[in-house]
């Protein structure tokens, strides 16, 4: 999904070196304030601004309770914890993110070790904390205390829009915002310890993650490659095309987890076809030693499929 115009806050800076760089019409200009906007997403820029001080002890009771209400590790099992993040508060994301987290939850086994984070009051997620980068690395941080990182494995969603050189767009309406570069993503799953890693991102150009978080031990599913956008994210829809075809209908049923990314792909590519768009061309990468915690977690996999919930993402 395509970051929109930006984000509100970053501001006249870049705003301002973009003009720069359009009215000189140098290349370089161009390429220095792509640079820069890489580095800031790189460090994680988040911004959040005129919130009342009540607003932080809710946001902060939402997060400690769904922290305490990690179910610990089980010595000898390999279990799986998820953490699924709408961050931009469009509607779409945070349905998508409230739904995956279930779906994911049911799949690998993760009842009462999963945690929902979702950016906006919009409907359900509101009960969440807010989907924001500094939530996002202290959900990461919780899940490495609660589990065993070396036998267990984290599975995290996020869905939101992107940016081909930024990476990933934080925006809570008028009073958040900010950007996870693939550098950020990694080093908060670096930092944690989590070596088992299942990392499915729903975003415009989100295959720039693919060689920051590919390693022996992980799983990377991304909605499109590096140079392509992803479709299905008006705020009113209940799935993006990606999250639809992945989470709403492929990894409800049984297939094992290349069978069901390889058919969600199919799927997609059949919408776009239908709708004649260019292809989003999702990616999938799995380690050499994923099997090691992937076998032992999708022998658990529910043998029943379950319903669908919500409008699909492409209606004709």
């Amino acid at each position: 999904m395509k970051r929109k115009p930006a984000i509100a806050g970053l501001c006249a800076w870049l705003a301002l070196t973009s003009h720069v760089a359009a009215k000189e019409s140098d290349a370089e200009k161009v390429a220095k304030v792509a640079a820069s906007m890489r580095e800031m997403a790189d460090q994680g820029y988040h911004s959040e601004y005129g919130r009342a001080p009540s607003w932080y002890l809710a946001d902060h009771r939402k997060l400690a309770t769904s922290i305490a209400a990690l179910a610990p590790q089980r010595p000898g099992v390999v279990d799986a914890y998820v953490v699924a993040i709408g961050l931009d508060s469009d509607g779409v994301f945070g349905r998508e993110a409230a739904e995956a987290s279930r779906v994911l939850a049911r799949r690998y086994d993760a009842a009462g070790r999963t945690i929902l984070l979702a950016a906006g009051p919009n409907g359900e997620q509101a009960t969440a904390a807010n989907g924001s980068p500094q939530n996002l690395a202290t959900a990461i941080s919780a899940v490495a205390a609660a589990m065993d990182v070396k036998e267990d494995v984290l599975v995290l969603f996020t869905t939101s829009h992107g940016d081909a050189d930024s990476g990933l767009a934080y925006r809570d309406e008028e009073f958040g915002n900010g950007m996870i570069g693939p550098g950020r993503l990694r080093a908060m799953l670096d930092g944690s310890g989590i070596q088992r890693r299942m990392v499915i991102i729903s975003a415009c150009y989100s295959g720039i993650f693919v060689p920051a978080l590919r390693s022996d031990s992980s799983v990377v599913i991304t909605a499109a490659s590096d140079w392509t956008t992803s479709f299905g994210c008006n705020a009113g829809n209940d799935w993006t095309f990606f999250g639809d075809a992945l989470i709403n209908n492929a990894m409800r049923k049984n297939d094992p987890l290349v069978v069901a990314a390889r058919k969600a792909f199919g799927l997609i590519e059949n919408w776009e076809r239908k709708i004649a768009i260019t292809r989003s061309r999702p990616q999938l990468f799995v380690g050499r030693d994923a099997k090691d915690w992937l076998g032992p977690l999708e022998k658990r996999t529910p043998k029943e499929t379950s319903e669908k919930v919500g409008r699909p993402s492409l209606r004709l």
